[in-house]
C-alpha cells in the first residue's frame, strides 16, 4: 500500500472482501459495497437457462446499460422479436462499476443532447417500472482554476443555453455556498449545472431490463456471442456458445469486447476502441454525513471528480499516465475488481485533498479499479458498420456510458427504425473511422493520450500527438523541411501553415489560446500570397473515387445519387450534393466526367468511408459497373492565385487563360516531364487557380518543377488555415462543418445546384420540391463581426450562439479571420421564431436583412452584419474604404 495512504493525512483504508457473485441472487452484488440491484425475474439465470430462440429480428449483444437502453427504445418504437444476450450477468460489467454521474457538461452538442435526454429518462423510469433507480438531482459544479478554463466553461454555458439547458456562470464564493467542502482559494469561477444528477447504474440497468422484458424483449444471460454470420454483405445469424439465432440485425453493445467481437467473424468489422484502467475512491460515511443532494464537483484542472455516496464521497479522475489493458485480447465473463494501485492513484488523491482539505480525517472504504473503453477521438461509436449491412455498433463510451446510454440508445433505435436518427450524429458515426484505425498498437498508444485529454483544456484547433504520420503525402518530408506544421484528418497529415525561417518554432508549437493565435501573421502572409501571386497547398488527403462502366450505368447511378446534373460534356466539373430522402447532404463533392462512362469523384477527407458506403449501398449488383477508391493513387496540389496560370503555362507550354481553359473544366496534361496530370480549373476557395491530381510517382517531380518555375512569380507554400480563411470569406460551405445530413441545398443557397428542371428522379427530390413549396425555415448566412478587437477580444471559432433583435436565432458553424475584410467572418444558420402553434415558420430574405445581429462569444455579445449574397459587394466596399483612406491620407500630407 502506498505511503500516501499511510501518511499523517489520517486516511485509513479498510480492505474489503473480494466481490462474490451468488448465483441464487441473480445479479445482486454481495460484499461489494457499491451498488446492489434486485433480482430481475424476467431474466434467465444459471439455474433455469431458457431455451435459445432459433430466430429473431434483432440480436443485441451486451446486457449493460447501453444494451438494455437499445432494447428498451427499439421496443418502444414497436419492434418485436428482440433478443438481448449477455455473456455473464446483466449489469455485471462496467455498468456496476460506473460512478453514477449524469452530467450534461460535454464537449460537443450532440453529447450534451444525449446526456440531457438520459437524465430525463432515468428520472421517469422509476414511475414507469416501479424500480428505484437512485435518481437524485444534485446539480454539478465545474470548477476553473485559471482564466482559459473559465473561458471554456463560458463557451460551454453559451452552447447549453442554446439547447435550453439551465446553467449559470458563478463566482468562487457561490461555489462555497453550494458545496461546503470545496476549497475556493485558487478558483476564478465555475459553471453550475443545477439539473445534473446521480443514479445507481445497476438499478437503472435493471429498470431498463424490466421495461424491455415487459414489452416482449427476451433477455438471455450466460450466453456468449462467438461470431456474427454474414452472407452477401448482410447479417444472417448470430452464433453463440449455446447455438445459433437467425436474425436480420445485430447490435454490438459489447463495450470493451466490441473490438474482439468485430474481429471474430469471417467478415471482419472494425470497432476502434481500447480499454484502460479507471480508478475511483470510496470513503466511509463522514462524521457529518454528506447530504445526498450535495452537488457533484468536476475539477478538470485537478483531474478529479467527486460525488456524494452513502453519506461519504466517491472520487475519481483521469490521470496523465493511464494504464491500458487487454491489448492482447484477454477476455473474461464478468469483470472482477481489478488490482488496487495506490501509487498510481496518489496524484488524484492529493488533488482531492487540495480541493477538499476536510477529507483528511475521512476513512477509505475502497479503491475501485475498473476497466473503461476509449476511442481514438474521445467520442463514442454509433451506427451501422460500413462493410456489413444490418451490423450496428454502440460502444466506446469514454467513461460516459451512463450519461450517454439513454440518448445514444434512443438515436440508434431511431436509426434502425427510420434509416436515420432525429439529430445529427455524424460526430459519433462509426463510419468516421476505417480499417486504418484498427491497429492494436495505434489504439493502445492513442487511448493513453485520450484518457488524460478528457480533462485537459482543449483550445481551438488542438491536435492529437499520438498515432501520427500514419498516412502521408509523398511530399511530406519535403514540406516538413520547409517549415510545415501539421494537423491530422482521418489519419492523414495535412499542413496547417509554414513557419518562415527565423521564427521561434517551439513557442509556435506550444501556442494555445482562445484569443489571437501566434500564427496569425504567418497565415496572413500566405493568404496575401494566394491573392497577389501564387501559393501551393498539398491537398492529397481528399477522398478520390473513380466510377466506371461499360455502358450508361455509371451516369445513371450518379444521376440518381446526385442533386446536380451529371450529364455534362466530357471534361466538365460539377459541384453537387449526394442527398438523403429528406434532402439533406450525405456527401458534398466535385465530380469530373473523364469520359463518356468514367467519372472522378472528389470528396472531403473524412468522407472516405461514409461516401464509399453511401455509393455502394445504392449501387446495383452489376458486373459492368465498377467503383474504385483511388485516394492513394494521386497527390493533389492546389495552385491558388493570379499567377498560377503563368506557372502552369510555362511548365506545360499550353495557354492557361480562361479563354483556353474555362472555369470548372478538367484536362489531362503534361506538367514538366510528367504525363497524365489531371488539371482542374478550381481551387475550393473562390480564388483563381488550379487543382493538380498527380499520379504519386510523379508527385515530387511536379512539385519541384512548380516551385522552381514559380520563384519568379513569388510562389510559396501555404496550409489549410489559409484555405479556411479564403473559403469562409467567400461564403463556401464545407461538409462536416457547415453541411450535414439535416441541411438541404435550399437552406444554404445552393438551389442552383439542383436539377429541378430535368425530368430526372434523384434521392431527395420529393423532399426538396415540398420544401420549395412550403418555404425553408432556416438559412445559411454570413456574419461579419463589428466592434470586435482582433488583438484583445476573444475570437469566434464555431458553435457560438447568434442573436437577432435580442432573441436566439441560431448558431455559427465555422468562422475565420478575413484578412481581406480585416474582420472576423462567421458562417452559420438562423431561423425565425416559431409560429403561434409552436411550428417552424418560413424564413425570408427580408427577415435576414432587417435584423440586428449579435454573436455570443463566451457570454459576451458582438454586433454583426448578416449577409445572404452577393458577397462580392463586401470586398468592393472594403476596397473603396481603403482607397478613400489612402486618398484622405494623401490630402492630409
Amino acid at each position: 500500500m502506498s505511503s500516501c495512504v499511510r501518511s499523517s493525512r489520517a486516511l485509513s483504508p479498510v480492505m474489503l472482501p473480494r466481490l462474490r457473485l451468488l448465483h441464487q441472487t441473480g445479479y445482486r452484488l454481495v460484499g461489494r459495497g457499491l451498488w446492489t440491484s434486485p433480482r430481475c425475474l424476467t431474466v434467465s439465470g444459471d439455474s433455469q437457462l431458457l431455451p435459445l430462440p432459433r430466430q429473431a429480428r434483432v440480436v443485441i449483444c451486451g446486457g449493460g446499460i447501453v444494451g438494455t437502453s437499445v432494447a428498451y427504445h427499439l421496443a418502444r418504437l414497436g419492434w418485436t422479436d428482440i433478443v438481448l444476450l449477455e455473456q455473464g450477468r446483466l449489469g455485471a460489467g462496467t455498468t456496476r462499476l460506473c460512478a453514477g454521474i449524469v452530467s450534461v457538461a460535454k464537449p460537443i452538442s450532440i453529447e450534451c443532447q444525449m446526456a440531457n435526454y438520459s437524465s430525463s429518462l432515468y428520472q421517469q423510469l422509476e414511475e414507469e417500472t416501479g424500480v428505484k433507480t437512485g435518481y437524485v438531482k444534485t446539480g454539478s459544479l465545474c470548477l476553473a482554476q485559471n482564466q482559459d478554463r473559465f473561458i471554456s466553461l463560458k463557451r460551454l454555458a453559451s452552447r447549453l443555453k442554446v439547447m435550453g439547458i439551465n446553467c449559470n456562470i458563478i463566482k468562487p464564493k457561490e461555489v462555497a455556498k453550494l458545496h461546503p467542502f470545496v476549497n475556493i482559494h485558487d478558483l476564478v469561477g465555475a459553471l453550475h449545472l443545477p439539473e445534473d444528477a446521480v443514479v445507481s447504474p445497476p438499478d437503472v440497468n435493471h429498470a431498463l431490463a424490466v421495461a424491455s422484458a415487459g414489452q416482449g424483449v427476451q433477455i438471455m444471460e450466460r450466453t456468449s456471442v462467438q461470431q456474427v454470420l454474414v452472407e452477401k454483405g448482410c447479417v444472417t445469424a448470430v452464433e453463440t456458445d449455446r447455438g445459433s439465432i437467425k436474425c436480420e440485425y445485430f447490435v454490438s453493445c459489447a463495450g470493451q469486447w466490441a473490438y474482439e467481437l468485430g474481429q471474430a467473424s469471417e467478415t471482419k468489422v472494425s470497432v476502434p476502441l481500447h480499454g484502460c484502467e479507471h480508478f475511483y475512491l470510496l470513503t466511509k460515511p463522514l462524521q457529518e454525513p454528506l447530504p445526498p443532494k450535495t452537488p457533484v464537483v468536476i475539477d478538470m484542472d485537478g483531474r478529479i471528480y467527486a460525488r456524494p455516496w452513502q453519506g461519504g464521497l466517491l472520487s475519481g479522475g483521469f490521470e496523465k499516465n493511464p494504464k491500458p489493458i487487454f491489448t492482447e485480447g484477454r477476455n473474461q465473463l464478468e469483470i472482477q475488481n481489478m488490482q488496487e494501485d495506490w501509487d498510481h492513484f496518489e496524484p488524484m488523491l492529493s488533488a482531492l485533498l487540495r480541493r477538499m482539505p476536510s477529507l483528511e480525517s475521512a476513512e477509505i472504504h475502497q479503491l475501485v479499479n475498473c476497466p473503461e473503453s476509449f476511442t481514438p477521438d474521445m467520442r463514442c461509436l454509433m451506427g451501422e458498420t460500413p462493410g456489413v449491412s444490418g451490423y450496428y455498433v454502440l460502444a466506446g463510451m469514454n467513461s460516459s456510458g451512463l450519461a450517454f446510454a439513454g440518448g445514444a440508445g434512443k438515436y440508434l433505435a431511431e436509426w434502425m427504425t427510420y434509416g436515420y436518427p432525429t439529430a445529427n450524429v455524424w460526430p459519433l458515426d462509426i463510419k468516421r473511422f476505417g480499417n486504418l484505425q484498427s491497429s492494436r498498437t495505434f489504439l493502445r498508444h492513442r487511448v493513453m493520450e485520450v484518457m488524460p485529454l478528457l480533462y485537459e483544456l482543449k483550445v481551438p484547433r488542438w491536435d492529437f500527438q499520438t498515432g501520427r504520420q500514419l498516412r502521408t503525402s509523398p511530399l511530406y518530408d519535403r514540406l516538413d523541411t520547409q517549415g510545415a506544421r501539421w494537423m491530422e484528418k482521418h489519419g492523414f497529415e495535412r499542413p496547417k501553415y509554414f513557419v518562415p525561417p527565423g521564427k521561434d518554432l517551439l513557442s509556435l508549437d506550444q501556442s494555445k489560446t482562445f484569443y489571437k493565435p501566434d500564427w496569425f501573421d504567418i497565415v496572413g502572409a500566405e493568404v496575401k500570397c494566394c491573392k497577389e501571386a501564387v501559393c501551393v497547398i498539398d491537398m492529397s488527403s481528399f477522398t478520390k473515387f473513380e466510377l466506371t462502366s461499360t455502358g450508361d450505368q455509371a451516369l445513371e447511378l450518379l444521376q440518381h445519387l446526385c442533386a446536380n446534373d451529371l450529364d455534362v460534356p466530357v471534361g466538365h466539373i460539377v459541384h453537387t450534393g449526394m442527398l438523403n430522402e429528406r434532402g439533406g447532404y450525405e456527401n458534398d463533392c466535385s465530380v469530373v466526367r473523364l469520359s463518356k462512362n468514367s467519372f472522378f469523384i472528389i470528396s472531403p477527407t473524412d468522407q472516405q468511408v461514409h461516401c464509399w458506403s453511401w455509393i455502394k449501398k445504392h449501387m446495383p449488383n452489376d458486373p459492368h459497373l465498377h467503383l474504385e477508391d483511388v485516394s492513394w493513387k494521386y497527390t493533389a496540389l492546389n495552385l491558388i492565385g493570379p499567377r498560377a496560370m503563368d506557372v502552369l503555362a510555362e511548365l506545360s507550354y499550353v495557354s492557361m487563360t480562361p479563354d483556353h481553359f474555362p472555369s470548372m473544366f478538367c484536362k489531362e496534361m503534361s506538367v514538366g516531364y510528367a504525363n497524365g496530370i489531371r488539371v482542374m480549373s478550381m481551387t475550393h476557395t473562390g480564388e483563381p487557380g488550379f487543382m493538380l491530381y498527380i499520379p504519386i510517382e510523379y508527385a515530387l517531380h511536379v512539385y519541384n518543377e512548380v516551385m522552381s518555375v514559380g520563384q519568379k512569380y513569388g510562389i510559396r507554400n501555404a496550409g489549410y488555415y489559409a484555405l479556411r480563411s479564403l473559403r469562409i470569406e467567400k461564403f463556401f460551405a464545407f461538409w462536416g462543418q457547415d453541411l450535414d445530413a439535416f441541411t438541404t441545398p435550399l437552406e444554404c443557397g445552393r438551389e442552383f445546384r439542383v436539377k429541378f428542371d430535368k425530368d430526372t428522379d434523384f434521392i431527395g427530390r420529393e423532399a426538396l420540391l415540398q420544401q420549395r413549396q412550403d418555404g425553408v425555415t432556416r438559412r445559411f448566412v454570413m456574419l461579419v463581426l463589428e466592434d470586435h478587437d482582433t488583438e484583445l477580444d476573444l475570437w469566434p471559432w464555431w458553435g457560438e450562439p447568434v442573436y437577432r433583435n435580442d432573441q436566439l436565432a441560431g448558431t455559427t458553424t465555422s468562422s475565420a479571420y478575413s484578412y481581406t475584410l480585416e474582420r472576423h467572418v462567421c458562417l452559420g444558420f438562423v431561423s425565425p421564431p416559431l409560429g403561434p402553434e409552436g411550428l417552424p415558420t418560413a424564413i425570408t430574405p427580408d427577415f435576414i436583412n432587417r435584423g440586428d445581429y449579435e454573436v455570443d462569444i463566451a457570454g459576451q455579445r458582438y454586433p454583426a452584419k448578416a449577409k445572404l449574397y452577393p458577397f462580392s459587394s463586401l470586398f468592393t466596399q472594403q476596397k473603396r474604404r481603403k482607397d478613400d483612406m489612402e486618398l484622405s491620407n494623401l490630402q492630409g500630407k
